[in-house]
């Protein structure tokens, strides 16, 4: 009894310091367990599998089979199933097939878990149809499926488009007797979300109401964002006075999902309140937080108020990222504060900040606004990343201004480079060519256009 008690004290002590990554510890509590005669187990080596597996690599958790081996200890399941996760993890399926195998040979029978891993591993890698192949072996097996299985299985098919079959499957479950857990609604709903498939999102979120089961801060926000990206802010708004009558507790997530849409519906009044509803109820602004809030007084014009909050985040220990400064570019440009919108881009660059392509993005398109549309011409020659706003901008402003000859050649500029300008801006440069006398520049800027759509698709 007690050299089996001292084994799980030398397990609890392994486990404990794999779970703050300090594995050269945990190898030395290893080895003075031996040295002092309390001998490592299975669940011993299994701890220190899955935790290189998971930190280091999957080369270093397969090292420690052989020393499992050499100590005479035979790997399970639950060892394949911690190297197959770290093949899995790193998408490398050839490994994962190779482990598998062996553990075949070494007389390992797979469990659920085994197939679970391996399921996962084919969605992560776009390969649905595998995917479903390996869980009717699960079913066909007669292995009893762990709520994680139907997990699994009903987020690939939304990660991979097919929400429909998504769909289908979670009701033929139901109908099996299967009963869902919360994190299986979650799973669902977002899928559901991020397909633009709002009306049944809401139905699949009031059956779970329904069901007697309470969703979560994570299910309301879901669909509220959904609502928010589908501009049907009043739906979003209902959904967030649920929650506040639910006796929900709000995160800073769910406060800045709300105040962004509020934002972008122009009620700045009760954006305002909402955010003092979130200093009040005392909740530690984050970045993201402090983001929202400039974005806010951004829109309302007062700057002052911005740079203030700036010194805040200083204070606090917080760095500004690259979202931070974009807003406020964009905010100086709106208020006719094109100077000073430059200076904050060059102070950005100095700030070390490589991906300010949406500042630049924002300056360019100001400048054009503006009426100064030669400056962005020479602040476009000197970014070093462009994408297809960054064309798009130029070329639609080039035509407002009138420069068709020039924009078409920006825009054939764009279709050397594999990027797309928009229909509605290709139209322009082509209409405006041909208003202006040049009609051959436009077919040959046509043809280009389509030869380009081709070669593209």
């Amino acid at each position: 009894m007690g050299r089996r008690l001292s084994t799980k004290l030398l397990n609890i002590c392994i486990d404990s310091l794999c779970k703050v990554q300090q594995l050269q510890k945990a190898e030395a509590v290893l080895i003075s367990g031996i040295r002092i005669g309390v001998l490592p187990d299975v669940v011993s080596y299994n701890t220190l599998v899955a935790a290189y597996c998971q930190f280091v690599g999957l080369d270093a958790g397969y090292s420690v089979l052989y020393r499992m081996k050499e100590a005479g200890i035979h790997p399970n399941v639950v060892t394949f199933n911690s190297l197959m996760a770290g093949a899995a993890r790193r998408c490398l399926l050839t490994r994962f097939f190779n482990l598998f195998d062996e553990m075949l040979q070494t007389g390992v029978r797979p469990d659920v878990w085994s197939y679970n891993t391996l399921m996962n591993c084919f969605f992560k890698l776009g390969k649905p149809d595998e995917a479903n192949r390996v869980f009717q072996d699960i079913i066909l097996n007669n292995l009893p499926p762990h709520p994680a299985t139907f997990n699994i299985m009903i987020d690939g098919l939304c990660k991979n488009g097919y929400i429909n079959n998504a769909l289908v499957l979670f009701r033929n479950l139901q109908r099996g007797g299967f009963v869902p857990e919360l994190f299986t609604y979650n799973i669902l709903i977002n899928g559901l979300c991020k397909s633009r498939r709002l009306g049944t999102a809401r139905r699949i979120l009031k059956e779970l109401e329904e069901s007697g089961r309470i969703p979560n801060a994570i299910t309301y926000t879901t669909v509220m964002k959904c609502c928010f990206r589908s501009r049907k802010f009043v739906e979003g708004f209902e959904i967030f006075s649920e929650m506040k009558r639910n006796g929900f507790t709000f995160d800073a997530f769910a406060y800045c999902t709300v105040i962004g849409a509020l934002l972008k519906a122009g009620r700045m009044n009760e954006a305002n309140e909402c955010f003092g509803q979130m200093i009040t109820s005392g909740i530690s602004l984050d970045i993201v937080s402090y983001n929202t809030l400039i974005n806010l007084y951004c829109k309302e014009g007062k700057l002052e108020d911005v740079y203030q909050l700036l010194d805040k985040i200083e204070e606090e220990g917080m760095e500004c990222d690259k979202y931070t400064h974009t807003i406020i570019i964009d905010g100086l440009c709106k208020a006719g504060n094109i100077e000073g919108a430059q200076r904050h881009l060059n102070n950005m660059n100095t700030m070390g900040f490589d991906s300010n392509l949406v500042a630049y993005n924002c300056l360019v398109d100001r400048l054009c606004k503006a009426g100064h549309i030669d400056r962005a011409l020479k602040l476009f020659e000197t970014m070093e990343f462009k994408d297809s706003y960054t064309y798009t901008s130029l070329v639609h402003n080039l035509c407002m201004a009138g420069r068709f000859r020039c924009a078409s050649k920006l825009m054939l500029s764009c279709l050397r480079g594999n990027m797309r300008v928009l229909k509605s801006a290709q139209r322009a440069v082509i209409d405006g060519l041909r208003s202006s006398g040049f009609t051959q520049e436009a077919r040959k800027l046509q043809s280009k256009a389509r030869l380009a759509k081709i070669i593209n698709y």
